[in-house]
């Protein structure tokens, strides 16, 4: 029994019996029959997350958060990436019984409202990401409208009467774009200040080089601007990069805040201000509804629609 526990990675095994059973597991040359453990008990104790970027901050941020998570279930997760293209999501909700994955977290980029019946599927799935899906399986939506409101609203706040936005080429109303942008809209109507078409810059892909190049854009445009709402923290930072290359003082001249929270905005100079959506939280219902479901056997559980709290980080790059 002991030996099961510590191969099962129980947590009630004392650390010093379970270094002696796995120092005598080495001695013999012990390797567990997975194959024959996962037909009787029909798991395998893995979990899939397929996210569109590995190489993005923000993922790697909450791909963590999710294996931490995972663990305390004694669960392990592969991790997958599809690209942003509703084409390997598609794939990676089509493959992941076949990767004898228990369950499959898919934080969707490309998939829209129209692919919804393609999420009918008879294994346990939880969707990561925008308030698109109205449809059969659990869904953990970020505040994208609430949040980029918020961050506009604080730039006002800070005096800033003419804000800039940087989003993706991608403004659907479903989009991560169009949710942020109507957020961004909302909270300068509420203001009483009007959309400058003239500053609003579009990027094809949320990476620092973007950020810089959406700093060159705005400065040799010539209209003024004070503030600048990034969708993304990755975009922001690249704007805090351009527009020091520019001689552009931030937050003297213009003030920036970004979306996501990601670690590197806190080390910034100056610090990035940011909204927060709770990557903890996320990470935890989604593996909480995940669990759920593998333990119903997918069947007989309504789906849930969960969305996360945030909050407006307020760093440097705003203040004064």
């Amino acid at each position: 029994m002991t030996v099961s526990h510590v191969i099962n990675e129980h947590p009630h095994v004392k650390d010093a019996t379970r270094e002696r059973v796995l120092q005598s597991m080495t001695e013999l040359d012990y390797r567990v029959n997975v194959a024959a453990r996962n037909l009787r008990t029909g798991r395998t104790g893995t979990i899939g997350l397929a996210v569109p970027e590995v190489n993005r901050p923000y993922y790697g941020q909450l791909g963590a958060a999710i294996i931490e998570e995972a663990a305390r279930h004694f669960l392990h997760v592969v991790i997958e990436q599809t690209g942003a293209s509703r084409e390997n999501e598609l794939d990676a909700l089509a493959l992941s019984r076949n990767r004898m994955y228990d369950g499959l977290i898919l934080s969707t980029v490309g998939l829209g409202p129209a692919d919804t019946d393609l999420l009918r599927v008879d294994y346990p799935v939880v969707i990561l990401g925008e308030r698109i899906f109205d449809g059969p399986v659990d869904h953990v939506a970020m505040p994208n409208v609430a949040g980029a409101k918020a961050a506009v609203a604080h730039l006002v706040e800070a005096g800033c009467t003419a804000i800039a936005l940087v989003e993706g080429v991608d403004f659907q109303e479903t989009s991560v774009s169009g949710l942020r942008m109507a957020g961004f809209e909302s909270a300068l109507a509420e203001a009483g200040i009007e959309v400058d078409p003239q500053l609003i810059i579009s990027v094809d892909v949320f990476s620092l080089a973007s950020g810089v190049r959406a700093a060159q854009q705005l400065v040799a445009s010539g209209r003024v601007f004070d503030g600048v709402f990034c969708i993304t923290d990755t975009i922001a930072l690249g704007m805090l990069r351009g527009l020091h290359e520019l001689g552009v003082r931030v937050p003297q001249d213009v003030k920036v805040i970004g979306f996501d929270n990601i670690e590197e905005g806190g080390y910034s100079v100056p610090s990035l201000s940011t909204v927060d959506p709770d990557h903890a939280f996320m990470a935890k219902r989604a593996v909480e509804l995940l669990v759920r479901r593998i333990a119903s056997g997918s069947s007989g559980v309504d789906p849930q629609e969960v969305t996360s709290a945030f909050r407006v980080v307020a760093r440097e790059s705003s203040s004064g």
